[in-house]
């Protein structure tokens, strides 16, 4: 009996490990994230996490955080979406250029 207990606490103890790490690996897997820890997700990512109509680009209301504020200067052709070609050509944010401060 007292090990049927022992090995019950412990698989408790490896399933609410194994649920935190997942939380956690899922909290930083947005691209929003990846971008303040200096990681650009590619195009593919964006499009897993943000096409919510998978047509294979990605129109303003679909994108948030830094490519939602910077979209027409993305949207080079000024169609309303995002394409893999527009991403690619995008000028790189300058590092270290966020809002005045104050």
């Amino acid at each position: 009996m007292k090990n049927l207990m022992i090995a019950a606490i412990a698989m408790l103890l490896a399933v609410g490990c194994g649920s935190q790490k997942t939380a956690t690996s899922t909290t930083q897997s947005t691209p929003e994230r990846r971008s303040q820890q200096g990681g650009s997700p590619s195009f593919a990512q964006l499009l897993t996490e943000m096409d919510a109509n998978n047509d294979g680009k990605l129109s303003k209301s679909e994108v948030t955080g830094p490519l939602q504020n910077d979209f027409s200067k993305i949207d080079s052709n000024s169609d309303g979406f995002i394409t893999q070609a527009e991403v690619e050509n995008a000028p790189r944010p300058q590092r270290g250029q966020g809002p005045p401060r104050g």
